[in-house]
């Protein structure tokens, strides 16, 4: 005797299967972020008393100023990249020149 499956049972099994493993994916994350969390509590963060100084290969010169478009908003742009890079505060960073090369 055949048994007759219908196309709404798989459809109902598939997406149950999918949702189901979708939910247990995010309970574990989770755990996973409750673990490290309690990890990380438990070593003592890093102190910097001074700032990164980031400098460029050349030195500045009077003139590098004038050939760099939207100087304001370069240097801006900059100061968040080589921030986000290094994991801290625009407020912490000190560029100390920009060249165009």
């Amino acid at each position: 005797m055949l048994l007759a499956i219908s196309n709404g049972l798989v459809v109902g099994m598939g997406l149950g299967v999918v949702f189901f493993g979708l939910i247990c994916i995010i309970f574990l994350i989770w755990i996973m972020g409750k673990i490290m969390n309690v990890l990380v509590k438990d070593k003592a963060p890093e102190t910097k008393s001074a700032a990164p100084v980031v400098r460029s290969a050349a030195p500045a010169s009077a003139s590098a100023g004038s050939d760099i478009p939207n100087r304001p908003e370069f240097v801006a742009a900059v100061s968040a990249a080589i921030a986000e890079e290094l994991g801290t505060e625009i407020n912490k960073i000190q560029i100390v020149s920009i060249k165009k090369i």
